[in-house]
C-alpha cells in the first residue's frame, strides 16, 4: 500500500504530466478537430490508466478528499 500523502518522484511526474496536459487542452479551448488535441487526450488516458495513479487515487479517496464522479 502506498502512502497518498507522501507520493514518490515517479508518481509526483505522472501527476505533473497531467496538470501539463490538460493546461494544454485548455489552450485549444478543447477543440477535438485540433490534432494536438487527441495527443493529450491520448496521453491522459495512459496516465489515467497507470497502475500506480490508480492506486493513488483509490487511496485518497478512502480519505474523502477527493470529489466523487458524476
Amino acid at each position: 500500500m502506498i502512502d497518498p500523502l507522501k507520493p514518490g518522484l515517479s508518481l509526483l511526474a505522472k501527476l505533473g504530466s497531467i496538470a501539463v496536459h490538460v493546461q494544454e487542452m485548455e489552450s485549444y479551448h478543447f477543440d477535438p478537430t485540433n490534432r494536438a488535441f487527441s495527443y493529450d487526450l491520448a496521453a491522459l488516458k495512459s496516465l489515467l490508466d497507470d497502475g500506480a495513479v490508480k492506486d493513488w487515487l483509490r487511496e485518497l479517496d478512502k480519505m474523502a478528499v477527493l470529489p466523487k464522479k458524476r
